[in-house]
């Protein structure tokens, strides 16, 4: 009875998102992916045990006031603002570099692995201590403990071994690495954290990586060692600055990885709960908003610079703006000047919203600085018995009606008419007047980033969607589309949508490597260590999958493998739609007539719709025809889309000569020559892409390699189209 007990208990899955003011918590159903409980605690940013007292309290009131039993746990993991924190304000651990390099390349080998001081904020500066060593042959043990203690003598709590080509010849590095970890130093090398040449910038990303160890290593032991003093058996994971996670041994290696996590779980939110596979997301909190693009159910990635230097650390490509919900007006001289930076939380304001009507009757208007170096032009109104409430986006927003029931940042539209008075008299507008120019204030430097980022990102206008997440979202999300006139939506559980995030991340892991005109089997072997380094940082080997890019004028391959921590099972906990309900779903994805909308092909998992739209071209004089495809999975998410793209059926035994047949017709050769066509194949209930590839053999192989398993006779959907330039 006690083990059909324990069979039939729940599994739940625990995400931590570590924000500026609180530390919020959920617990999802890993069945149903439905949120069961949350609850937030202060984050504990002056706390002796720093972040992780507050990740700790929340894990111990999971148990007792949630509910949750430690062996219901199948999954854990937190995000953590400690790293940015520690390189932004310059709270790092001194670093000594032992460089390395033999034979001809020893001289420019000395000058690249000697890192010039790195201002972190003003004031802080890190300036690593430097040594050289020739290793024409090798370097003895003997040898690396000599110069790890002239490093420590200079003061160094943290050793950085790099050397030339290091990547394909780590021998020596990893030899400086175990010394240091045996003589009680922290150390981490070059090719740990990047497998791409050019020294100087990995020997930079190393210090940089090296600097935050200490502390990144001491919070990550802690809150682990709570996991299991709760007797909970699913390990911690920790969130990186891509969207996945990693475990704690990962953290020990490379916990630069973590960099710019907050941002990463709202989108990470966005993808594994709101199932977002074309838009912009915008998460909204009380003092900026953070903005991203996701393209085919993947986010965009950039190379982070900090201190203005350029790293080997891919993060999201996230657009923070001082603007949020809580952002606090700025008037003078009878005008609204601006709205933001500061934010109410700055300012250490409740928001009138948020007020009981009657204390704000017979409030006046008054300005202050939020801080000492700020101008005396932030408003807010003060009551009758002196206390001070803040006017700002949430406010306006509800002022006008605009944001929803149910919303986290609906208020009382009373209390926020009464509050905006004093400001309207002092402007000689309406009150409604004077919540427009707010939001339009605020609103129109969100729509300038989200135009920036669909110029830069060449997304078609027609199919942009807004998502916003975060407790603001509600307050400026409906009114940014209504200036943009784009469709939007509000996610579910927007506050926490971070934290759910965190809850529902997979382990991912990337490797880069530097080849020229790589073959398919250079191809493979970085796809097998993309995989192998996502099951050395939590993943089980039967979830992992594995994406590759080919970037020809970089000379770059780039594979991105991702897995679970658990088995997966049929995802079937959102209900399937049936074909007519997924028809809808692809033309309002269209913005055209259901009628017009074809299905072109389907597979156990994923239904394909056509439709033709005529579209102005040559300043309107004609009209082209557009096909548009849309890929959907059964509950009706879309999961892919293309124009002018080609439908293939076909089978295993038969897909590398349809793939072969498809890429000779698609084929472009234009002035940027030739360029073969993007490639998705739908097999079971996975989107293989095959994409970013250089040439037919490397589709060819790749595709090989994914289908490896399959029967000869398993159906599947090829999706090809030209690539854009």
């Amino acid at each position: 009875m006690a083990d059909e007990a324990r069979a039939m208990r729940r599994r739940v899955r625990v995400g931590i998102d570590v924000g500026g003011t609180f530390t919020d918590t959920v617990v999802i159903d890993h069945e149903t992916r439905e949120v069961i409980g949350q609850l937030k605690v202060p984050t504990t940013h002056h706390a002796p045990e720093g972040v992780a007292r507050g990740i700790i309290e929340a894990i111990e009131r999971v148990l007792v006031e949630l509910r949750v039993a430690p062996e219901e746990v199948i999954f854990i993991a937190h995000s953590t603002t400690q790293a940015t924190n520690a390189l932004l304000e310059g709270d790092v651990a001194p670093v000594g570099i032992v460089g390395l390099g033999g034979g001809l390349e020893a001289w420019k080998a000395r000058r690249d692995t000697r890192v010039p001081p790195i201002e972190l904020a003003p004031g802080k500066t890190l300036r690593p201590e430097h040594r050289f060593v020739r290793t024409a042959n090798g370097i003895s043990a003997a040898q690396a403990s000599a110069i790890i203690e002239s490093l420590r003598h200079s003061g160094a709590r943290v050793i950085v071994a790099s050397q030339a080509f290091g990547v394909d010849h780590p021998e020596n590095e990893e030899r400086v690495v175990e010394v240091a970890r045996a003589l009680g130093l922290f150390a981490t090398s070059g090719h740990e954290v990047s497998g791409l040449y050019g020294l100087r910038t990995r020997t930079r990303t190393a210090v940089l990586n090296g600097s935050i160890l200490p502390k990144m290593v001491e919070t990550a032991e802690m809150t682990a060692r709570c996991v299991e003093r709760a007797r909970i058996g699913a390990p911690l994971m920790i969130m990186r600055s891509d969207g996945g996670v990693m475990s704690v041994e990962e953290v020990h290696r490379r916990p630069i990885l973590t960099m710019l996590s907050g941002p990463a779980a709202g989108i990470a939110g966005a993808l594994m709960y709101e199932r977002v596979s074309d838009g912009i997301f915008i998460e909204v909190g009380g003092t900026s908003a953070d903005i991203s693009v996701i393209r085919d159910g993947q986010p965009q990635v950039r190379p982070a610079r900090v201190g203005g230097h350029r790293t080997f650390l891919n993060t999201l490509d996230v657009r923070t703006l001082g603007i949020a919900g809580g952002s606090l007006i700025r008037e003078r001289r009878g005008e609204i000047v601006d709205v933001g930076p500061r934010s109410a939380h700055i300012a250490g304001l409740p928001y009138a919203a948020f007020a009981d009507p009657k204390e704000l009757i017979g409030a006046k208007l008054v300005h202050l600085r939020p801080t000492p170096e700020d101008a005396e032009d932030y408003v807010a109104v003060e009551t009758r018995d002196g206390r001070r409430l803040a006017l700002t986006p949430t406010c306006a927003a509800n002022l006008l009606g605009i944001i929803p029931e149910g919303a986290f940042a609906r208020g009382d539209v009373e209390a926020a008419r009464l509050a905006f008075g004093p400001l309207a008299a002092a402007l000689s507008a309406s009150e409604e007047e004077v919540a427009r120019r707010v939001l339009e204030l605020s609103c129109r430097k969100v729509a300038r980033q989200i135009e920036e980022l669909i110029a830069e990102y060449k997304l078609e206008r027609a199919t942009v969607e807004l998502v916003g997440g975060g407790g603001g979202a509600a307050a400026l999300v409906p009114f940014t589309a209504r200036l943009m006139n784009l469709p939007f939506r509000l996610a579910r559980k927007a506050e926490v949508i971070s934290t759910i995030g965190v809850a529902l991340a997979m382990v991912r892991d990337t490797v880069e490597r530097n080849i020229v005109d790589p073959t398919p089997e250079d191809i493979l072997q970085v796809r097998r260590e993309a995989a192998e380094a996502a099951i050395k940082a939590g993943a089980l080997p039967e979830t992992v999958e594995v994406q590759v890019e080919v970037d020809t004028r970089r000379n770059l391959v780039r594979a991105i493998a991702f897995g679970t921590t658990e088995l997966k099972k049929n995802d079937r906990a959102a209900a399937a739609l049936d074909v007519e309900a997924c028809r809808l779903s692809a033309a309002r994805s269209m913005q055209i007539q259901p009628s017009l909308v074809q299905l072109a092909a389907q597979t156990d998992s994923f239904r394909v719709f056509v439709a033709e739209r005529r579209e102005p071209a040559l300043f309107g004089l004609w009209r082209k025809r557009r096909k548009l495809v849309r890929v959907l999975d059964h509950t009706g998410v879309v999961r892919l889309q293309r124009s002018d793209a080609e439908i293939i059926r076909s089978r295993v035994g038969a897909v590398a000569r349809d793939l072969e047949e498809a890429i000779a017709r698609l084929t472009d050769f234009g002035d940027a020559g030739r360029s073969i066509p993007d490639t998705h194949i739908l097999a079971r209930a996975r989107i293989i892409d095959l994409s970013g590839l250089a040439d037919a053999e490397q589709v060819i192989a790749l595709a090989r390699a994914e289908l490896e398993g399959f029967a000869e006779g398993e159906e599947l959907v090829i999706i090809a189209a030209q690539r854009e330039r």
